[in-house]
């Protein structure tokens, strides 16, 4: 099933109506989803913090050549309804249970959690293993992350202000280069798709989510200690393993020598995160950075969900 923009509910909101998808009420709050294809598992994709859906409809769409795919916008992010941001893991893994139900989007589920994301779906899958088949994170948030970093780089990080981050007005030129970075990794997407949303993923209000959401990334983290052991279903972690041009953009004044410490470092928590469960593997992603992995390298996260839904 294809849902198209004449199933979205009427819009009460300044944005633009979505390209793709439709509406869904959950604890009142109107929720964006995109679902096609057909089969179980259904594949579950856990968008990064600040990042949309429809980010991931590149290898959404081709998932749902192989079974029940779905891309959805968690409240306060993306075009669903506007929640007041940072919110708790509890609260965003059960709007997302609620969510499948209220969709009919039947378990199990194959979560695929990007960044922030990823640390949901290990958090959804802690709390309702018996409703999740296996797990594919990208280069997923984690509470040891820091652990494993250099100590200059966790200094920068720790002496990091939210609330200073953005500024009322964005220079031009800031939102111009956001803008050519999105082009370019868009290019040979459908037009009705790739412009409203790179043009939403520049304005101000959406760069605001993505610093709002991880406010308090360490609370996330406690959940995420505190939540129990995972559970033995197959995991698949994809480790990017490129600086590319949004890390370059983001991380000004860091030298090439540290970003590679934080990939190697990377790759050791991931390594470590992959064996603490029986059926785990951590791959080393080329050619991709932590923004454009799905972007850049489609075929390894199509590879890694099809050897998932093979076991």
């Amino acid at each position: 099933m294809e849902e198209r923009p004449s199933e979205v509910c009427p819009d009460t909101t300044t944005e633009a109506a979505p390209p793709l998808g439709r509406y869904y009420e959950v604890g009142g709050r109107r929720l964006l989803v995109h679902r096609s294809g057909s089969g179980s598992p259904s594949v579950v994709f856990l968008p990064g913090a600040g990042t949309a859906g429809l980010d991931y409809w590149n290898v959404q769409s081709r998932a749902a050549e192989l079974t029940t795919s779905v891309v959805y916008d968690r409240a306060g992010t993306g075009w669903s309804d506007r929640v007041e941001l940072p919110r708790t893991s509890v609260e965003v893994t059960d709007e997302l249970r609620r969510l499948l139900r209220t969709a009919g989007v039947p378990a199990p589920y194959l979560l695929v959690g990007h960044s922030l994301g990823g640390l949901y779906a290990r958090h959804y899958a802690t709390r309702f293993p018996d409703e999740v088949s296996g797990l594919l994170l990208l280069d997923p948030a984690h509470e040891d992350y820091n652990a494993y970093m250099p100590r200059q780089l966790v200094d920068q990080w720790e002496s990091w202000d939210p609330d200073q981050a953005m500024p009322d007005e964005l220079p031009d030129e800031l939102v111009q280069l956001y803008r050519d970075l999105f082009a370019q990794e868009l290019t040979d997407w459908p037009e009705e798709v790739r412009e409203p949303l790179i043009e939403r993923r520049v304005s101000p209000e959406w760069l605001r989510v993505g610093i709002q959401e991880v406010k308090n990334i360490d609370q996330l983290y406690d959940e995420m200690r505190h939540a129990g052991p995972m559970p033995d279903v197959p995991l698949i972690v994809l480790t990017a393993t490129d600086i590319d041009a949004f890390k370059k953009a983001v991380s000004a004044g860091e030298s090439e020598s540290l970003l590679r410490e934080e990939i190697d470092g990377k790759r050791r928590l991931y390594t470590a995160l992959a064996k603490s469960v029986p059926r785990g593997e951590n791959r080393l992603i080329e050619g991709a950075g932590h923004v454009t992995i799905h972007w850049r390298r489609p075929d390894a996260v199509l590879q890694a969900i099809r050897d998932l839904l093979d076991r």
